[in-house]
Formats: structure tokens, sequence, C-alpha cells
């Protein structure tokens, strides 16, 4: 099970959870490990299934380890459940049970197709490893990931509010490649007024990326006529809410099917999000560059003392490593400390 988890860490974060998989002969060799690597691709389960059935392996009578009770639903991919039954497994072991709605109730089958079945072993590192992602489901909204590039004393525009580009083209790509992996992309109206993004995620040498995400506008404001999103909502392209309650926002698109949210912007929103602590897992882009002052990242977040801080820990993931250098600047991968105090 441990090599499972570690397994699981390969993936990326975001509508699924991160889960692993290990398939041991009936007699307890080692046979083959398996992974999700995230929305739309094979879940850890059939990933595993599928590196034995290429490798020739026959899996009659052999056991299995995964860090989530097996899905029982049919959404981007089958129920993992299936699978496993059709494969010839004999026993399932998992250590955390999936209680959401769509995916419980694994185990009920697997037992109903004579498949012996047991959980709870590392059931605490298992539920530590996606508790945010937990935590989102409880509440009805989609995972958040939040993205900030800034100069290394943390402001997004200079003084003057010029902005484009702090980073670089290679942070600046990378950017990219998240808004292609989320099925939603928000911003706040201040935003829309003062840089008119597109909000569309785009390939190298500018191509538009084959899955775009819905686009969000959050705020009273009304958008500027000119604005690329206010062409994008008038032709029901996009979504305005003209209202600031984040909670009841994020449950209706979560109602739609949204299941991966995308903050970029701006601090106004960002640091909303921060405040009622709606955000996931963040990706922080620095510069090097000194600004000194400007538009600082982040607004008042009502810390009064040292002790009360929102603490945050890095998140390695093989996917999606917790340090990286991209061109001149850095990006640092981090999810909420568990001992942060709320």
């Amino acid at each position: 099970m441990r090599l499972a988890l570690a397994a699981a860490r390969r993936g990326l974060r975001g509508a699924n959870p991160l889960v692993g998989a290990v398939i041991l002969s009936a007699d307890g060799h080692h046979l083959v490990t398996g992974w999700h690597r995230g929305a739309g691709t094979p879940h850890a389960e059939a990933h595993a299934i599928a590196q034995a059935r290429s490798a020739g392996i026959d899996l009659t009578g052999a056991r299995m380890l995964v860090t989530l009770e097996p899905c029982n639903h049919t959404g981007r991919t089958g129920p993992c459940t299936h699978a496993i039954a059709q494969a010839g497994i004999s026993e399932v072991i998992y250590a955390s049970s999936d209680t959401t709605d769509l995916a419980a109730g694994g185990g009920d089958y697997l037992r109903s197709q004579g498949i012996t079945v047991g959980s709870g072993l590392l059931a605490e590192e298992s539920f530590a490893l996606n508790r945010r992602w937990f935590q989102a489901q409880v509440a009805g909204r989609p995972f958040v990931t939040a993205k900030i590039a800034s100069s290394l004393d943390g402001f997004i525009a200079a003084g003057d509010g010029t902005s484009q580009w702090i980073t670089g083209p290679e942070a600046r790509q990378d950017g990219h490649t998240l808004r292609s992996r989320v099925d939603a992309i928000a911003v706040g109206t201040a935003t829309v007024a003062a840089d008119n993004p597109q909000l569309t995620a785009r390939a190298h040498q500018g191509r538009l990326s084959e899955r775009q995400p819905l686009r969000v506008v959050i705020g009273r404001s009304s958008l500027p006529d000119a604005s690329y999103l206010q062409s994008a909502v008038a032709a029901g392209q996009a979504l305005h809410y003209r209202r600031r309650e984040l909670t009841e926002v994020f449950s209706d698109l979560y109602r739609q099917g949204v299941r991966h949210l995308m903050i970029e912007g701006g601090p106004t929103l960002l640091t909303a999000c921060m405040a009622q602590d709606l955000v996931d897992e963040l990706y922080w882009y620095r510069a090097p560059l000194l600004l000194g002052a400007g538009k600082p990242a982040l607004g008042e977040l009502g810390i009064d003392t040292l002790s009360r801080a929102a603490r945050w820990e890095l998140d390695d993931l093989g996917m999606s490593p917790a340090l990286r250098q991209l061109g001149v600047d850095t990006a640092t991968h981090l999810v909420p400390s568990s001992q942060t105090p709320h």
C-alpha cells in the first residue's frame, strides 16, 4: 500500500483525487503499479490492469491494493469496479472509502462479484493525501487552483499599472497548460477592466488548446463593452456572476459540472478566496524582479498576529514538482497546511 501511495503522488491534483494501485500475484509478488494522471485519463486501477495486459500478464486470482475505494460509476472513463471484475482479480484492499455520491458503492459491487474486499489499510495516509479534494466534495464545490504571477516582492503590477509581462514566456506557457487542465477559469471584474483578458488556453506558438475552460467573471460591476469577456458573455460563451458570495457561485458551478476551477485574478477575488479558505492548491510564479511598490498579489486577509497566519506547505508531485525553474522565473506549488488555524 505504501508503494501505491507513492505512485498516487506521481499524478496531478484537480477534478479527481490522487490514486495509486498495485497488483500482486496470488502468491504476493509485485506485478504492476498504476496511478491516475489527471481528469480524462485512465484511473489508477485501469492503468495498472492495462499495463498487465500489455505485458501479457494473466490477472486471474491476483490481488489489488489501491489507495481509494474503486469507483462504481461512468464518468469520462468507465467504472473501475467493472474493469477489476472482468480482469479476474480475486481480492481488493483499499485504504480510504469513497463516500462521494457518484463514486460510492465500489466495495459492495466487488463483493457482489465474488471478490474478497478489505479496507482501512493506511487509511489516514490516504485521506491526508487528498484532504482538500475530500473537503471540496463535502462542500459541493469544485477543487480550486489559484495562480499568481508576481515579482519577487509580491507585486503583480508596477505603480503605473503596467503588468505585461512580469513573468517570462516559459512561465506564461506553464500557466496556459494549467488552464487547459481545468473545467473553468475565473477572474474578477476589475481584472477584466484593467487587462481585458481572453482567458483562453493556448498551446505553443499561440495556438488554441484543444480543451478550453469555461470562462467565468465574478463581481457586481459591469464589464467594459469592448472587452473580450463582455462579448463572450453576450454570446453565451462565458458566465458573469454579479454577486460576491463565493460559496454560492462555486456551488452553482459545481451543479453545472465544474469540478476543477482556476482562480487567476485579480487581488480582490484571490484575497476573498484565500480569506474564506476556498483555495485547495496554489501555483505561485515569481520573476526575478523587485518593484518595491505597486499592486500586491494579495490584500488584507484579516490576520492580526503571526500565530494565525495562513500556513502552506510544498506539494511535490511527479507531474507537478513543488519547485521548478521556468526560464528565469521560479514556480512554487503549494497546498494549505493542515496546521493552519481556522
